[in-house]
């Protein structure tokens, strides 16, 4: 069992990256933390094999956080792959040249989490492998080495990124939330393709529905973006 520790600030995204990873065949989530000195704490304390790391966290961000587990021995063995909505090319850099093995987008999809652990999973059991002998050939190493594996299943059949980033942004500038008619308009996207990008972004954590009560009706199902 592969054991993982997820850090998110949000705590309903932790717990629906953790229900991923349990998901998971051969991997466990053995703890969760929604700050960087619990993520510390925690990774000293437990010794997962896998961190899942936010960048977006109240005190320490998640690269400072990386910095600090390569600087110390104890916890330089955990392997890390960012999970974080940030998307500028500074934090990018500085996620690789931390060590990262992999730097996932929010929102993406079970299926894109998934590959990204089974690939963890192999690489893991192939360096365990190299380490009953004491030495490697350059075959050994090119495969270790590999090409990592695309998050090409990252959102659902019929969703694009273009048009996910396109409700995101009308989300972000509507902080009080949006249903699907006003998202629609926004977008100029169509009423039922408005919501299924709203509920996509709501099953995999990235937003939260409320409900807005008018004066008579049903209420209105009203998305606010997480984080």
């Amino acid at each position: 069992m592969i054991r993982v520790l997820v850090v998110d600030d949000d705590f309903m995204v932790a717990k629906v990256h953790s229900g991923y990873v349990d998901r998971t065949p051969g991997f466990g989530v053995v703890g969760v933390a929604h700050t960087g000195a619990d993520a510390l704490r925690a990774v000293r304390d437990l010794r997962p094999d896998l961190l899942l790391l936010d960048i977006y966290l109240p005190d320490l961000d998640g690269l400072a956080v990386l910095r600090e587990l390569r600087a110390d021995p104890s916890t330089v063995d955990t392997d890390v792959v960012v999970i974080t909505a940030a998307r500028d090319v500074d934090t990018i850099r500085g996620a690789m040249r931390g060590g990262a093995l992999h730097y996932l987008i929010k929102p993406f999809s079970y299926a894109a989490l998934r590959d990204q652990l089974q690939h963890f999973g192999s690489l893991h059991q192939k360096l365990h492998q190299l380490s009953q002998r004491s030495t490697a050939g350059q075959e050994d190493v090119d495969d270790v080495f590999g090409a990592r594996p695309r998050s090409t299943s990252s959102l659902p059949k019929g969703l694009t990124a273009q048009t996910a980033e396109l409700v995101e942004q009308a989300l972000r500038a509507h902080p009080d939330g949006l249903s699907a008619t006003e998202c629609a308009q926004a977008t100029e996207l169509s009423r039922p393709s408005a919501r299924r990008y709203l509920e996509y972004f709501t099953e995999t954590g990235r937003a939260e529905v409320r409900l807005r009560y008018g004066g008579t009706g049903r209420p209105e199902r009203q998305y606010h973006l997480r984080g």
